[in-house]
């Protein structure tokens, strides 16, 4: 039912409000129009007197335009509108006479579904999204959501992509209005990606497959578990990207593509996918487990790619995934099926070969050798034995309509009567993907010998090389030279290459690659070339040090994000030859890891620490230090003994320094249990021994003593320390002498610490490093409640909450939770708050958020034992998945109403 209103606007200037007429208020089903001028803070710094004028005008022009389309503009925000309409219809043509007659550049969001009008205001999740839609336009744009641009006809959208928008869970489909008067050429939308995930886009189009795509993308939908198997090179993975591209916008956590091909050792399997996810070791747990405790409740599609060479090792992850969740799928790619319960095994043809022109195969060799070789002319018949002969194979078909660059289309037929012999005559008993390796031994028989050299040697990457990398696994110093042999590589298509972040990187179909790795083996240079590789990311360390201690640290941490595969081969490698200097020079660097929750390297120094004590090795103190990072998974008694040793080490010949200054992180340990003076006691000694240039340890002690109560003492060595940090031009060390600074005055000086906070926090998230993001948000949030904007709390525990849960590290997910359950405890949200101070509450979290404890009696006292102990139940039966997800729905209600 709709009410009536009298409908009032008020004038920017004068805060005077004036009637206007009479029109129903629109409930149910609203359509709103949210508005907001582009830069009127600068306008207002830069020219108040013209502001005022003009916000005159945008008043009375949003006031009269709302009216005569029936609207009714319920709220002024100072800058903008918010009206509501009975017809979508309605709110857009109100917004486009708007846009017309405004002189401010407006930016316009429109969004339709229930509303709770309560007063003069209304309610809803129409509202936060409608705000976000807003937000995401620029001045002089109007942006509709999917639902309202359902409800249209006879307006001109233009369809802008499904897009994540800031605390909205799932993707929403944007459209923008276009109409004669109107600008419709704005920069990209201010969202993020459209879809979470590592799924990127093909480059070519997929031939041949349409009713493939529909049989798999309906198999997906009946199945938790589809695999497709046939022999290499026919395409498995190239149509698994392709249906899970479909498929992206049915899993609102993202597509994920985990690719197995370069895992040698079965069991480095469950490393691989946690890397690709983000999910951290949980204690206590294999890491199989904590993948899939991880994973628990998510809706994502998993691709597993390549599983045949580990194929026992994939199906046990997969199991241990299917078994905790319902809402994950799985999509493999092997050669044989993985043997999994209810798997639905699905084997994918070769190409149709039958017609002579326009048979699926002669199409991608048409395509193929038209995109090599512009008007290239090709004789339909060649094209159709070369198909034949190759079994209709995609891989080798492409290899051979490369080779149009320097062939013609029948003498690439006839060079293939040569090399493929076994395809003439009977095919019984012939294992399919030796034609395959034909193909790829055809195509790298045509190399030059420099080339074939190359091509072998750069095998024993992962994950891709650059540059330096081919230099350096082909012992060569004559870059030029070696430009212009992976140029000849990537145009006879055995590599691929890949500019997309700024920097040309280099990769191998992996039956390219495992043929060469073959040919290595053959030619006995393979110990060679791995080695030469290993000594490469041995190499390195200095590289990459000056890179993260410089003001471009986020490219150091995408390095290692990049080149982790790598130098996990090259650390292995390194190790099982007992080359200690190189494995734990790869250790020290890799360290860097941690900064965005990638504490593997803890476990490789763990792994050298008995060799380098045997050998009293210079790095034994380094591989302490670095180990000593398993606390922040929970393994707080092992990373107090290696932090102990460590300390043991420090000063004394022949133990390096390490060239990180991370012995600061040797004693923060003891925060875990309580024990800030074990920390104080190490961080004294360090300042004792070793030179602090960069702030770390004086940072580290004034932490320790801040948590210890020592307040006057840990501002006292805050003198300084800032000017000490900014000096070094190196973000981390800035964020966390911050951090400290707060620590220092969240008492005496609340405005201070806050400041200092903000600040930190804005710093780790420009710099990339996840790590001190999070704790940073935990450390905030209490600061933001009591005297800054509850409203900024809530943010910063959604941050730290989804951070800790997107990396699966859940020994520190309860920190934020119980932050988090006394703040919603305080603005009233008792039941929300009992639920999850429950799960939240154990030993850890006691000491590092004692006020949980009392937050706890406060609730049982509030809402009686009966009542706390059954929403307690509540919360202690959710997974980490489910707990994360129902504290993303509170906090969102809570903000909703501080708003």
């Amino acid at each position: 039912m709709a009410g009536t209103v009298a409908v009032e606007s008020r004038f920017a200037v004068g805060e005077s409000w004036h009637h206007v007429d009479v029109v129903p208020k629109p409930s149910g089903v609203v359509t709103f129009l949210f508005t907001d001028i582009e830069g009127s803070t600068r306008r207002w710094e830069s020219d108040a007197c013209s502001m005022r004028r003009a916000m005159v005008a945008h008043d009375e022009v949003m006031r009269d335009t709302v009216a005569a389309h029936d609207g009714w503009l319920f709220k002024h925000t100072g800058d903008g509108v918010c009206a509501a309409f009975a017809s979508p219809r309605s709110a857009v043509d109100a917004a486009i006479d708007a846009q017309r007659a405004l002189e401010l550049p407006v930016r316009m969001g429109i969004a339709t579904g229930e509303a709770d009008l309560r007063g003069e205001d209304y309610f809803g999740t129409a509202l936060s999204r409608v705000a976000r839609v807003m937000s995401a336009g620029h001045g002089g744009q109007i942006l509709v959501d999917g639902v309202t641009a359902q409800l249209l006809t006879g307006v001109d959208l233009v369809a802008m992509g499904s897009r994540r928008l800031r605390d909205i869970v799932r993707p929403v489909e944007v459209f923008q209005v276009q109409a004669g008067g109107l600008r419709s050429d704005f920069p990209p939308l201010k969202t993020g990606e459209s879809m979470p995930g590592n799924l990127r886009p093909p480059t070519t189009r997929l031939i041949g497959r349409g009713s493939e795509l529909v049989d798999i993308a309906s198999a997906l939908k009946a199945n938790q578990l589809v695999t497709l198997t046939g022999v290499g090179g026919v395409g498995k993975t190239r149509l698994a990207l392709d249906v899970a591209a479909r498929a992206a916008s049915d899993f609102p956590d993202g597509v994920w593509v985990i690719e197995l091909a370069a895992v040698t050792d079965p069991a480095a399997v469950s490393d691989a996918v946690a890397a690709v996810l983000g999910i951290t070791h949980r204690p206590g747990m294999t890491l199989t487990d904590s993948i899939a405790s991880a994973l628990a409740g998510r809706s994502r599609l998993l691709l597993f790619d390549n599983c045949e060479h580990v194929v026992s090792a994939a199906a046990d992850i997969v199991e241990a995934i299917l078994s905790r969740s319902t809402t994950v799928k799985i999509l493999a790619t092997s050669r044989e099926g993985l043997r999994v319960a209810d798997e639905r095994l699905w084997p994918v043809p070769s190409l149709d070969t039958e017609s002579a022109s326009d048979s699926a195969a002669a199409t991608l060799f048409t395509e193929r050798a038209e995109a090599a070789v512009p008007g290239v002319s090709l004789e339909a018949s060649a094209v159709h034995e070369i198909c034949l002969r190759l079994d209709g194979i995609p891989l080798a078909i492409e290899l051979a309509a490369s080779r149009i660059v320097s062939m013609t289309v029948t003498e690439v037929r006839d060079r293939l009567n040569d090399r493929f012999r076994l395809l003439v005559g009977s095919r019984r008993g012939l294992e399919r993907h030796q034609t395959l390796r034909h193909a790829v031994q055809w195509s790298y028989d045509l190399l030059e010998g420099d080339e074939q050299m190359l091509l072998k040697r750069c095998a024993v990457f992962a994950g891709g090389f650059d540059l330096a990398g081919a230099c350096a696994v082909a012992d060569s110093d004559d870059e030029f030279a070696i430009m212009d042999l992976l140029d000849a590589l990537v145009r006879k298509s055995l590599l691929i290459v890949d500019r997309s972040t700024g920097c040309t990187r280099f990769s191998m179909l992996e039956t390219i690659r495992q043929f060469a790795e073959d040919q290595l083996v053959a030619d006995g240079l393979a110990d060679v070339a791995r080695d030469a590789h290993s000594r490469f990311f041995g190499g390195l360390e200095a590289d990459v040090v000056a890179l993260w201690d410089s003001p471009r640290q986020r490219a150091a941490y995408d390095w290692f994000a990049s080149e982790l595969a790598n130098l996990r081969i090259a650390f292995r490698w390194a190790t099982d030859r007992g080359d200690i200097d190189t494995a734990a020079t790869i250790v020290e660097y890799a360290f860097i890891g941690t900064m965005i929750e990638q504490y593997e390297p803890a476990g490789w120094a763990e792994e050298l620490i008995e060799p380098a004590k045997a050998a009293d090795h210079p790095k034994l103190a380094t591989m302490y230090m670095v180990a000593c990072q398993c606390g922040w998974v929970g393994r707080v008694e092992d990373a107090i003994r290696y932090s102990e040793n460590g300390v043991k080490l420090l000063g004394k010949d022949p133990y390096d320094r390490s060239p990180l200054h991370y012995e600061a992180t040797l004693g923060s340990p003891y925060i875990a249990p309580g024990l800030p003076e074990r920390w104080q006691a190490v961080a004294r000694q360090i300042l004792e021994q070793i030179e602090d240039n960069h702030g770390h340890t004086r940072a580290s002690l004034v932490m320790a003593l801040a948590l210890g109560g020592a307040h006057e003492e840990a501002m006292v060595l805050t003198d300084g320390l800032v000017e000490l940090a900014e000096s070094t031009h190196n973000p981390f060390s800035l964020a966390q002498v911050l951090v400290a600074v707060a620590l220092a005055y969240r008492y005496s000086d609340p405005h201070t610490a806050l400041e200092a906070l903000r600040r930190a926090l804005a710093i780790a998230q420009d710099s990339g490093n996840r790590f001190i993001e999070s704790h940073v948000a935990v450390t905030l949030a209490p600061l933001e409640a009591q005297h800054g904007s509850p409203d900024a709390a809530l943010g910063c525990l959604r941050l730290a909450i989804s951070n800790y849960l997107d990396s699966g590290n859940t020994a520190t997910l309860h920190s934020p939770l119980a932050n988090l359950s006394s703040l919603l405890h305080q603005l009233g949200h008792h039941e929300a708050a009992a639920s999850i101070a429950e799960f939240a509450d154990d030993p850890l979290t006691r000491i590092a958020f004692s006020q949980i404890t009392t937050t706890i009696a406060q609730l049982r006292a509030l809402l009686g034992v009966d009542r706390y102990e059954t929403l307690a139940g509540i919360g202690s039966a959710m997974t980490n998945a489910e707990m994360a997800n129902y504290a993303f729905a509170q906090i969102d209600l809570a903000r909703a109403q501080l708003r």
